[in-house]
């Protein structure tokens, strides 16, 4: 009896072990499926995004078809254009979000939402690596995009301009500087010295330094007048953390390329990015930084470029976005700008934010970091700018700095970075507070690494 109930144990064990392969091959087939498809879809969301916003061949085309026709000018148009000797790269711009849709960045998404649609125009500034001659540098060139609908049209109307309509034909070299003087006037206020700023820009103008400004430079320099990140390197063109700007044709600009571009962490796919937690995130980011004295050198570089910009020769520059994807530094841990399309003259903003309609401060914001004061009595924004750079960047130092810093600093230096994010434009002797905390910051990081080869 037992031997028959062995027998049919014996001859059952095929049927349930052909029962488990079955099972377990079934399981290892969907979740291979799975991982193909989710990758698959993750490489066409991308290859959508790169075909969409990376069209080298199309940039170059209308800029070289602009010069060719005697439109525009300038220091690169020859070696892009004619010579062949200034290459498209690598391109940088892969997210969507390096797209400008023309919405205003100060309308919060709920006002956006409420919009009806409308036909506008998309620009976007994209990104590529470009070698010129010898060169490394970065491509950034301007695309206007066709028309089309829009479902988050803008509160008032848009102005449509004509790319390189300005200066018209018959306009004296007098006339171009009294077009500059008045632009500056209305960007950056009554500064005493924009008439030596109103000559920098032409002796820049003047691309195959001949001595003169011809109608397609002067039609370059105008349209590249208009991007604040352009202004920004020409008036800080002797500045250590400013990228060089090498060259430019109509409103492409050729610029330094930095070796590393961004302060901390690695870069990763943008759809890898929205599946990471971000606690999880800012641990990777501390990973992959560099030591703590490379680290410090990068922080006074950064206190640097803050005391460049406040309140120098040509006004006070807001920094609208300080991320660290927007800071870098070369092979010496200098610190170095990467984008400044988001830094603004003091002015502009204002002008720009003043008057809008809110319902709260989240609807006075521009970019991610300039923030002003809802009136509600008039549901109007005011253009009380509520915090410093120097506060928004201690903010963005805090966790970089104190992670790893040494045991004897670490305590005032944290006393320090949190009495440098509490500082506030409306507060009294703001100009002298915000010296003396920059000041005592800077001091006690140099002093900490002074003696190190990494000063």
């Amino acid at each position: 009896m037992a031997r028959r109930l062995f027998a049919g144990a014996w001859l059952r064990k095929p049927y349930y072990s052909q029962v488990r392969f079955s099972y377990i091959r079934m399981k290892y087939l969907f979740f291979s499926w799975l991982g193909v498809f989710i990758g698959s879809w993750i490489i066409y969301v991308q290859y959508s995004s790169y075909t969409e916003l990376c069209r080298g061949h199309d940039c170059k085309k209308i800029i070289c078809d602009k010069y060719k026709t005697g439109v525009i000018d300038g220091s690169a148009c020859s070696s892009l254009c004619t010579r062949q000797t200034l290459y498209f790269g690598k391109c940088l711009s892969t997210k969507p979000s390096n797209q400008d849709s023309g919405h205003p960045s100060w309308l919060s998404p709920r006002t956006q939402t409420q919009l009806t649609p409308k036909i506008s125009q998309q620009r976007r500034d994209q990104m590529y690596l470009g070698a010129w001659g010898n060169l490394q540098g970065v491509i950034k060139c301007q695309m206007e995009e066709i028309a089309h609908i829009d479902l988050r049209a803008e509160l008032e109307p848009r102005k449509e301009t004509i790319l390189f309509d300005k200066p018209t034909r018959g306009t004296t070299v007098q006339k171009f500087k009294e077009m500059v003087y008045g632009l500056f006037k209305a960007k950056l206020g009554e500064q005493g010295n924009l008439p030596e700023l109103v000559n920098l820009i032409l002796s820049v103008a003047d691309g195959n330094k001949d001595g003169r400004v011809s109608l397609p430079e002067a039609k370059s320099a105008w349209a590249l007048l208009q991007l604040n990140e352009f202004l920004l390197m020409v008036i800080l063109q002797d500045k250590e953390h400013t990228p060089k700007l090498l060259g430019f044709c109509g409103d492409l600009y050729v610029m330094e390329k930095v070796e590393y571009t961004s302060l901390f962490g690695i870069s990763l796919p943008w759809m890898i990015e929205l599946f990471i937690p971000s606690g999880f995130r800012r641990s990777i980011d501390q990973w992959f930084t560099p030591s703590w004295p490379r680290k410090a050198k990068i922080a006074i570089g950064l206190l640097e470029f803050v005391e460049d910009i406040f309140h120098g020769p040509y006004g006070n520059f807001l920094m609208c976005d300080t991320s660290a994807k927007n800071l870098g530094y070369n092979d010496k841990y200098d610190l170095k700008m990467v984008d400044m399309r988001k830094i603004m003259p003091e002015m502009s903003l204002k002008e720009l934010i003043k008057d809008r309609h809110c319902e709260s401060d989240q609807d006075c914001v521009y970019g991610s970091d300039c923030r002003t004061v809802c009136d509600q009595s008039k549901m109007k924004c005011t253009t009380d700018i509520i915090q410093p750079n120097l506060a928004k960047v201690c903010q963005l130092l805090k966790d970089y700095l104190l992670h790893g810093a040494p045991l004897e600093i670490h305590e005032e230096l944290e006393k320090q970075l949190y009495s440098c994010i509490a500082l506030k434009i409306s507060a009294n002797q703001m100009e002298m507070e915000h010296s003396l905390i920059l000041n005592n910051l800077k001091t006690l990081l140099w002093k900490k690494i002074s003696h190190t080869n990494d000063s």
